[in-house]
């Protein structure tokens, strides 16, 4: 059983938008949970009787809480931002409801309700005042870090669990032992960096270089990065300069340089990207590592491969893989729309979360840190703060060969 609260859309001007509200609105109006079926065990002849324990755990209710917002477009004058928030909700609602239609199979009954907060506070305050929420064993959502800080101190008065589904952001800022981060947070990209620096390479013939503009945004990843090669046991010589010119006259042949650019600042990397390349040219040895925004901006793929260039990720899809083929035909079949990224990662909470409940009911934030799961656009592998909550650690390198970009580890 699903359960949906749809706000008023108006609808006009925009076929693709009619569309896709209409295929939203037949989604949420036509479940596919699908209920156990209580088998009589084979042999057994005359009915015995069984009572019914009130604690056995027979339902698992899922709030959704995301920000569709549709009663705010004018489909005649709406930004591409404003649709694309909207279909990143929807994207990602789709592709969760498959993952806990799948999860169902397995036999237990899912009562998913679904509301748009319309990235307002406002709306989360009305939940939380109507009690909609109180029975809720998840709440996934809300989707942009205020909401997510706006819904702890109730997460922590009834210690309710709420997963963040999209959020990067460290669970430092929120503070709720509750909390489940899926989305890596940037210390981990930095510690995985660094790990696979320390593993590959060795200190003695190797410096690291950060390319640091030192802009604020640029020292989010800087920070991490510095602190995590000095506490490593293995000691890297470490430097640091605000652009590779800079570093240019300092290089010195036979030294291998593993290069870490901190920005994603298109009109930063791209003449540092050129000049790199024209560095290497000259025979020095370079391996470079990029911020993991790159993944999403399409710099020269020749340039990225002559520098051996990888990059960490919390996404990447195999569509070669059967998984993800299989997956890409039910989501056509269901919505007659392609699934994007946020399908993808809709699906794999969906899914992993639903099975959690199938296996271990009422209990399964015991196991959450114990079992690992491989899904089509990343691993989840948890871990417990006791202040922080449950945080993914499971992250990917990539790297670019052969006009592709392939997992490493």
């Amino acid at each position: 059983m699903i359960s949906v609260q749809n706000h008023p859309l108006q609808l006009s001007g925009n076929k693709y938008w009619l569309i896709i509200c209409i295929a939203f609105l037949f989604s949420a109006c036509s479940p596919k949970i699908r209920k156990s079926a209580n088998k009589k065990p084979d042999g057994q002849g005359k009915d015995k009787e069984i009572e019914k324990p009130t604690e056995r755990f027979t339902q698992a209710n899922i709030s959704l809480l995301i920000p569709f917002r549709l009663n705010e477009i004018n489909l005649k004058s709406a930004t591409k931002a404003g649709v694309d928030k909207a279909a990143m909700a929807i994207d990602f609602y789709q592709g969760f409801k498959l993952g806990i239609d799948s999860a169902a199979s397995l036999g237990l009954n899912f009562k998913l309700s679904v509301f748009d907060t319309r990235d307002n506070n406002t709306q989360i305050d009305a939940l939380i005042d109507r009690g909609t929420l109180t029975y809720s064993n998840l709440v996934v959502g809300p989707v942009f870090p205020q909401g997510v800080k706006h819904i702890t101190p109730y997460s922590i008065a009834r210690n309710m669990p709420v997963l963040s589904p999209l959020a990067a952001t460290h669970p430092s800022e929120f503070n709720n032992p509750n909390l489940i981060s899926v989305v890596n947070n940037i210390d981990l990209h930095a510690a995985k960096i660094v790990n696979y620096v320390a593993k590959t390479f060795q200190p003695e013939n190797t410096i690291v270089v950060l390319i640091n503009p030192k802009s604020s945004s640029d020292e989010v990843l800087a920070k991490p990065l510095r602190e995590a090669f000095a506490a490593h046991k293995k000691a890297f010589t470490l430097q640091e300069y605000p652009s590779v010119y800079s570093l240019e006259t300092k290089m010195q042949k036979g030294k291998k340089y593993v290069i870490i650019v901190t920005t994603s600042d298109r009109k930063f990397v791209v003449p540092t990207l050129d000049r790199l390349v024209k560095i290497k040219n000259k025979g020095f040895d370079i391996d470079l590592f990029g911020h993991p925004d790159w993944i999403k901006q399409n710099y020269n793929v020749d340039r990225l491969q002559a520098l051996n260039t990888s990059i960490t990720a919390s996404y990447h899809v195999n569509y070669r893989s059967p998984a993800t083929i299989q997956f890409i035909k039910k989501y056509r079949s269901a919505f007659r729309f392609e699934p994007s990224e946020y399908s993808f990662k809709g699906f794999d909470i969906g899914f992993y979360f639903g099975k959690l409940f199938a296996e271990h009911g009422a209990d399964y934030l015991k196991y959450l840190t114990k079992e690992k799961y491989e899904g089509l656009h990343n691993s989840f592998d948890f871990y417990h703060d006791e202040k922080l909550g449950y945080i993914n650690t499971s992250l990917m390198l990539l790297r670019y060969k052969n006009f592709a970009i392939n997992i490493v580890e």
